[in-house]
Order: structure tokens, then sequence, then C-alpha cells
């Protein structure tokens, strides 16, 4: 893929967007082709940034670090301030719970449609 959206998937089981951004433990990291094609480029573990319902800014700096290099989350759920971080650092935020296959067609259609920023490799 010469150019592509880097994505990272909260989910459980690879299969279904079904976990929330704070409670994550992993996100599995895709690259989505403008035809709408996507590749599995790793698991990501991260450290679950949420603990009772509490989470430090130095915490949510660490998560944000991990996705750095993503575009876009996906996540069956985020908090106001969660999403107001990733977004201050340039990363969509998209709460839908699906499965990853349908969720990705439909985001690659919506990259397209909008001319969402590819960045350069």
């Amino acid at each position: 893929m010469d150019r592509y959206w880097r994505v990272a998937i909260a989910s459980l089981d690879g299969k279904v967007i079904n976990e929330h951004f704070g409670r994550a433990k992993a996100f599995f990291i895709v690259d989505i082709a403008r035809d709408g094609t996507w590749r599995l480029v790793e698991k990501r573990e991260v450290v679950p940034l949420c603990s009772g319902g509490q989470h430090t800014w130095e915490a949510m700096a660490n998560h944000i670090g991990a996705l750095r290099d993503c575009v876009a989350v996906l996540v069956s759920q985020i908090g106001p301030a969660a999403r107001r971080a990733l977004e201050i650092n340039r990363i969509a935020v998209f709460e839908q719970p699906d499965y990853i296959d349908n969720a990705l067609s439909k985001l690659a259609t919506y990259f397209t449609k909008t001319n969402f920023t590819v960045p350069e490799e």
C-alpha cells in the first residue's frame, strides 16, 4: 500500500469493535488503502488508561503517544476528555460498535468522500 490511513481499533477479539478506549489493553493497528482494502499491521499492547473510572493526564499522554502514528481510532465508547485529548493530537475518534470488517469499509468510504488527509510516507 503506497498511501494509507493508519487506524487503531479497540477490540477484545480482533473481530468486533467492543472495547472502551480507556479500558483497552490492546489496539489492533490496521492500514486502510483508498480502495477500501486493509491489512493488519500489529496488535499493540497498552496499559489501560482507566482505573476505577479515573485517569491521570500522564497516563493519557502515554496512551496517545502509543497511537501517535494513527489518524483515527475506532472504539465502542470513549469519554469526553479522552476524545478531546485525541482530537487535539490530530487523531479522529469514531464510536462504532460493529464488526471490524464492516466498520473499516464504512470508514474507507467516509475518508474517500470527505478527502480526509492521507499522510505522506
